[in-house]
């Protein structure tokens, strides 16, 4: 849509999202320019990304644009690869995000940027939008609490010390310190707040991140109902707005079933089947991976594994073969779809945000295993707080994952977890209806990047 004509015409909001294009950040950020550009047709929405995370996006609205970040990233290869790649891609950001608004104005007619809107990992945008003087809107697409422990990265470091200083002394102290965090300890922190590499680039950058979002017009936070209280964010940011799960806001086109899922399931009993995915990025430690292998062998249950062929080598030897009547390993499986499946009866998860507000919208029950970053703390919620899971974060063995399986497919404190995920996931539908409290802040962030 190139705008042109009497330019005496008031010209319409410009809305440039600037996404951080890694992991799992792309998608949900992208649910969320789509649910704006639905929400306000007459604006023009500028969506900025890497080209090769652009070409994977479903084409919507003629109002939403798609554009690419002048610089193509080249691929990081393995997690050390990755690790420099985005690095220098984030020290490279703020010009790459004041060209792309440059860039998106010119797509545009030359109507410029009136309100910027970024991953907060992109913390940068803000300079651009400083110097356009335009207001900056910050999505937080993680768990929220775990942007609350990044908040107090300062004081937890002046409490505990850092790195070496850490742990394992104080791995089990609670932070009821922090509102919000009463039930978190030192140990589900994630890596770069107080353990681990603090000074490592994307440790740096996060910690950037939590001392600039403050002078953010708002913080969109991705959640699920009644779980973080607002009263916990108003201390440290002027407006945070929760707006539910960005799947559900826009929803996606429905992922083809390569592998054939879905048949599979459709022949076994109702509850009765173990779905396994540990994301994308993530991977379990060779020798875990085996035991979850042996667990799921010796319990005799049917499962189904979403599982890379690159890793399959570290499996036991023999095991598909053994287990070829029950089993099905696939290297990707349309997760939604999987979840929502009356034959699924458990999700052995990382704890990915993502992962865990489709499992909870499933109504599913979780064994967690959570490998890094925030995913510590979404265990501790997923068990302790909300009671729909149980977290194996020590590690998995045979024997406990032997345990936790027959617990919730068999035993009685798998339907009391189930209840509870169902009593989630219908005050979250609640709230994003008409009137709900998802809905208002919807609009609220409309009208905020609209000005209207």
């Amino acid at each position: 849509m190139v705008v042109s004509g009497d330019s005496s015409l008031p010209r319409p909001p410009h809305v440039a999202l600037f996404a951080f294009p890694f992991a799992s950040h792309v998608a949900p950020f992208y649910s969320l320019a789509r649910a704006l550009a639905a929400a306000a047709p007459s604006a023009i929405f500028s969506f900025v990304s890497t080209a090769k995370t652009l070409e994977s996006l479903p084409r919507t609205a003629g109002n939403l644009r798609l554009l690419p970040f002048e610089e193509e990233i080249p691929d990081g290869g393995s997690s050390a690869g990755l690790e420099e790649m985005v690095g220098k891609f984030l020290q490279a950001a703020p010009g790459k995000i004041r060209a792309a608004a440059n860039a998106a104005a010119a797509d545009v007619g030359g109507i410029p940027v009136s309100c910027v809107v970024s991953d907060a990992f992109m913390w940068m945008a803000d300079f651009v939008a400083e110097e356009l003087e335009v207001p900056w809107v910050a999505l937080f697409p993680g768990f929220p609490l775990a942007l609350l422990a990044h908040a107090h990265t300062d004081d937890l470091r002046s409490r505990f010390g850092s790195e070496d200083q850490v742990m394992p002394t104080h791995a089990d102290k609670l932070l009821d310190f922090i509102p919000g965090l009463a039930t978190m300890r030192v140990c589900d922190l994630p890596e770069g707040i107080i353990f681990g590499d603090t000074n490592s680039k994307f440790a740096l950058n996060i910690h950037s991140m939590a001392h600039r979002l403050p002078r953010a017009a708002a913080i969109v936070l991705t959640t699920l109902a009644d779980l973080e209280p607002d009263s916990t964010f108003h201390n440290t940011y002027s407006l945070s707005l929760p707006i539910g799960p960005l799947n559900l806001l826009s929803p996606p086109p429905s992922s083809p079933d390569k592998e054939n899922c879905l048949p599979f399931l459709d022949s076994h009993e109702p509850s009765s089947v173990v779905y396994v995915a540990f994301g994308t990025f993530n991977a379990l430690p060779p020798a875990e991976l085996a035991e979850l292998a042996h667990g799921l062998e010796d319990g005799g249950v049917p499962f189904l594994w979403s599982l890379k062929e690159e890793i399959r080598s570290n499996l036991p030897e023999g095991f598909v073969e053994r287990t070829r009547l029950r089993g099905k390993i696939v290297n990707w499986a349309p997760q939604v779809s999987v979840l929502s499946h009356p034959a699924v009866g458990v999700f052995v998860t990382h704890c990915g945000w993502n992962s865990v507000q489709e499992s909870i919208m499933s109504d599913m029950v979780m064994l967690c295993r959570p490998i890094f970053a925030e995913q510590r703390m979404i265990g501790r919620a997923v068990e302790s707080m909300w009671g729909v899971g149980t977290n194996l974060d020590s590690g998995i063995t045979r024997e406990a994952l032997v345990s936790a399986m027959n617990g919730v497919l068999k035993g009685d404190n798998g339907k009391k977890m189930r209840k509870r995920a169902v009593e989630i996931r219908e005050r979250t539908e609640k709230a994003l209806l008409p009137g709900g409290s998802f809905s208002k802040n919807l609009k609220s962030l409309v009208a905020l990047v609209c000005r209207i």
